[in-house]
């Protein structure tokens, strides 16, 4: 998954893939590691805390939401963090950026599914709540990227979610 972001102001391009439960492939441009992809290990060890190994180095990260922004906190500093999915950037639709074609909706962040608002087949519009995901004691609705048709609802109430995990997919 890429995202263009913005770390305490500063953008850059962050390109995601999971290779397996813990581990991730990570590339972030527009630093000293510009086109270099790192293996990253990362656990969960209790919401919104995550234990992370690069490069035989361990960190200690803390992660919370604002709004609809993140703030990382990591070795005593903190990141403020604003993600956004180039997806999304495309096809403006009356105002509103709206993505085109067919799109998974995958979770945000690891949680506990606690409303499905949508059922398979149903039509739904650009920004309309799909899933409510339980993650750090908040409550996410996640929103539908575009207007279209609920083609598969991969979720169901209670159902725990990681990162990454389909949620639906809309065409």
């Amino acid at each position: 998954m890429k995202w263009l972001t913005r770390v305490n102001g500063v953008e850059r391009v962050l390109e995601v893939e999971r290779k397996n439960n813990r581990t991730l492939a990570v590339r972030l441009g527009g630093d000293a590691n510009d086109g270099k992809t790192l293996e990253v290990d990362a656990v969960e060890t209790i919401p919104g805390s995550f234990s992370i190994l690069i490069g035989g180095v361990a960190f200690e990260v803390r992660v919370q939401l604002e709004g609809s922004n993140i703030l990382v906190r990591c070795g005593g500093a903190d990141f403020h963090v604003e993600l956004h999915d180039p997806r999304a950037w495309r096809g403006a639709r009356g105002g509103a950026l709206e993505a085109e074609g067919r799109q998974q909706v995958v979770a945000p962040m690891p949680g506990k599914v606690i409303r499905v608002l949508v059922a398979a087949g149903e039509t739904v519009e650009l920004g309309q709540g799909l899933v409510v995901v339980e993650a750090m004691k908040m409550q996410n609705e996640i929103r539908a990227p575009k207007s279209g048709v609920i083609e598969r609802l991969s979720v169901r109430e209670g159902q725990a979610v990681s990162s990454g995990e389909p949620l639906a997919v809309i065409v």
